[in-house]
């Protein structure tokens, strides 16, 4: 297929990216290059000849509309967004900009191009989005696709009005449209702003190694790569109409994450003196309205899909202090952006 991924220089489209071109599809990659966006994400694929790059921001309808006609894509895979919950706090016009106002456009881009193109059955507008948007859990119990929507940050809310979004333009327009919902993830190329790269960075500079409150909030980890091939098997298996949740069937509190790190630091990057990287482990004031917990049920994707997680949590935090501790130079280079390094979303 000819797929337009949206955010393909981000996070986790850069990893749809990668696995699209190694899976044989055609790829167009539109990503405005904003402060998370790093080329070097796809530098893999940069000269591969069914890979084209183009920058342009979601909220441009000319730039989209001239994107559609030049590329005719089958497919559209949205992962454009802001994305941080800390960021959204400080700023969140930018999260109702990008992830509302620029849903809406592409999605009105999209329609319009699979209009003209006569509605063809195969065309799919593919909307990635988060577990954020139901809520926070107790100690028990999972999300699933008919979770209420319960979001409790700016952004949760604006990924929250873009699956909504997505819902209408199928109900209303008949535009073949799939969402899927996931949770955490993580592994090479991830932004160091969040989690699991904080506490790598941090440690290996003999920084505090800080969690929020009293790091009982509990997660479901998601290695990237798992996720992008999930996302690529809802595209071509999935039911237009329906969403998936995608989790990594692997819950940990976020105390419990980081001492995982520590013990995978101790043994591949001791420290001089030898002593683990645990002992630098600070609790920090905690972020306001801070979820207690997120799970995932993946039943339906398993049951109608066949996919599951490759990965458990210990793989997975192995392959990507590896990645870390092998390739400085990318994550040097982005040290210096805005934000990073610095503590966010204290609100007020």
């Amino acid at each position: 297929m000819k797929l337009l991924i949206t955010g393909g220089a981000g996070f986790i489209g850069s990893a749809v990216v990668r696995r699209a071109i190694a899976d044989g599809h055609a790829v167009v990659n539109l990503d405005a290059l904003t402060y998370a966006a790093c080329l070097d994400n796809v530098a893999p694929v940069a000269d591969h000849p069914a890979y084209t790059f183009v920058k342009a921001d979601i909220r441009d309808r000319a730039a989209l509309d001239g994107v559609f006609a030049e590329h005719a894509p089958e497919a559209v895979m949205h992962l454009a967004a802001e994305s941080h919950v800390d960021r959204s706090i400080d700023g969140p016009g930018a999260f109702i900009e990008t992830n509302v106002t620029g849903t809406y456009t592409l999605l009105e881009a999209a329609r319009q191009f699979w209009t003209a193109q006569g509605k063809p059955e195969r065309f799919r507008f593919h909307h990635i989005s988060t577990d954020e948007v139901f809520g926070s859990l107790g100690a028990t119990g999972q999300f699933t696709e008919r979770t209420p929507y319960d979001p409790r940050s700016p952004y949760s809310a604006s990924k929250a009005a873009s699956d909504h979004l997505v819902r209408a333009w199928g109900e209303t327009y008949g535009l073949p449209v799939l969402l899927t919902n996931c949770s955490n993830n993580y592994g090479p190329y991830h932004f160091p702003e969040k989690l699991i790269p904080v506490i790598i960075l941090n440690a290996l500079a003999g920084k505090p190694l800080p969690i929020y409150g009293d790091g009982s909030n509990v997660r479901d980890w998601l290695y990237v790569e798992d996720h992008a091939e999930a996302l690529l098997r809802v595209l071509q298996q999935g039911r237009a109409g329906r969403s998936y949740n995608i989790g990594g069937e692997n819950e940990v509190s976020n105390l419990d994450l980081v001492r995982m790190l520590c013990a995978v630091l101790d043994e591949m990057r001791p420290r001089a003196d030898g002593a683990s990287y645990a002992g630098q482990i600070t609790f920090v004031d905690d972020r306001p309205g801070h979820d207690a917990r997120y799970a995932i049920d993946p039943a339906r994707i398993r049951d109608e899909l066949g996919w599951r997680p490759s990965l458990t949590l210990e793989e997975g935090l192995r392959r990507t202090v590896a990645w870390y501790l092998e390739n400085e130079p990318w994550w040097r280079a982005l040290l210096a952006r805005d934000g990073v390094g610095k503590r966010l979303g204290v609100g007020g």
